[in-house]
């Protein structure tokens, strides 16, 4: 079975430190088989978080060949890695670059790049990051299968 990755948004009144009201739209990572599933899970994950009135403004496929999550507690940031894998023609000799986007957890930017270094670590082939940009996603829900939702 393979699951996607959907990007779904929620505009809710969020109380600034402030205390002043404002209208925000945050960006989540929902892992679903569908469109439908990534709404309705979307909905159960963030329902109990959220006080008054919100709405789904956007759910569209988030194109992520991985996601990598950080054993650090303090890792509350997320940062899109654009890879690319190098391979060799063997007829033409000419280098070919193979793109994948991967999601990273980490702390800071330096700390990204820590993280995909030590994930890609056991690698067989040559690989070159060609891109790391910090993301506005604040959370990640990872798929869970049915008889484990009715388990808890």
């Amino acid at each position: 079975m393979n699951n996607d990755w959907f990007e779904c948004k929620v505009r809710y009144e969020k109380t600034t430190e402030t205390g002043l009201q404002k209208k925000v739209t945050e960006p989540y990572l929902v892992e679903a088989l569908s469109f439908t599933e990534a709404e309705r899970r979307f909905i159960e994950e963030i329902t109990p978080f959220m006080t008054g009135e919100y709405t789904i403004t956007d759910i569209k496929r988030a194109k992520l060949a991985e996601v990598m999550e950080s054993n650090d507690n303090n890792a509350d940031r997320w940062f899109r890695a654009k890879i690319a894998f190098i391979t060799l023609d063997e007829k033409t000799g000419a280098e070919k670059k193979t793109r994948q986007s991967v999601l990273v957890q980490a702390t800071d930017f330096r700390d990204s790049v820590r993280e995909l270094d030590e994930h890609m670590k056991g690698t067989m082939g040559d690989w070159v990051i060609e891109t790391i940009t910090e993301t506005s996603i604040m959370d990640v829900f990872h798929y869970v299968k049915a008889e484990r939702q009715e388990a808890q």
